[in-house]
């Protein structure tokens, strides 16, 4: 069963820096938007710590939430959050609205999978080498995959998994493929430590040929 986050929301009237300092100090809530479609943004206020609270799920990031504001619900995305520079609190988010016959642009996070089992891991000491860890995909609400699963099983010493390489849902697309083949990024790769037992032996036998030399 699909996991569903819903956000209660309160219409919000005050604006300014004033006003959002009280909406924080003294109603425990931050100020946030809801914006596109073919409705007007609206200025909307949420409570703080159950936003902080759904945001320790990843999933959340990825996911078409429900946004309950005066008895109406509507489907968004979280497109941007603002935290305090240095104190664990959040201070403004926005939120998209979405429908479902009109495509989205998210970042999706990258699961990475049998890294420990790979034998380029196991079995050789390589390390994954991790390029990026998540992947802004074009989709429509409905196809929105929660991760993308990277599998790491058959990955040798010194190959590169490409963007390319990434095995998509149905009717998901890759934003960053849509530019060219030059946007074809890395993601992950292995390779041998720096220090490693076979580079010293790589180094020694180098050495020793060019004594034979002499």
């Amino acid at each position: 069963m699909a996991q569903e986050f819903v956000i209660e929301a309160f219409a919000r009237g005050d604006q300014g820096r004033g006003a959002s300092r009280r909406l924080r100090r003294e109603e425990r809530k931050i100020p946030a938007i809801i914006y596109g479609g073919k409705k007007d943004a609206v200025s909307i206020s949420i409570w703080h710590n159950e936003l902080k609270k759904a945001l320790e799920n990843e999933a959340f990031f990825s996911h078409v939430l429900t946004l309950e504001l005066d008895g109406k619900k509507e489907s968004v995305i979280l497109k941007d959050l603002q935290r305090h520079p240095y104190k664990p609190l959040l201070s403004h988010a926005d939120f998209l609205r979405v429908d479902k016959d009109h495509e989205i642009h998210v970042n999706v996070p990258l699961h990475f999978l049998n890294e420990e089992s790979a034998p380029a891991i196991k079995l050789h000491g390589g390390v994954p080498l991790h390029q990026m860890n998540n992947v802004e995909v074009i989709c429509l609400p409905q196809n929105l995959p929660e991760y993308i699963e990277v599998d790491m099983a058959t990955v040798e010493m010194d190959q590169v998994v490409h963007l390319s390489d990434l095995h998509l849902p149905k009717g998901v697309r890759i934003a960053a493929l849509l530019q060219g083949e030059d946007h074809d990024l890395p993601v992950v790769s292995i390779h041998l430590p720096r220090g490693s037992r076979a580079d010293e032996v790589s180094g020694e036998e180098g050495e020793e040929g060019e004594e034979d030399k002499e």
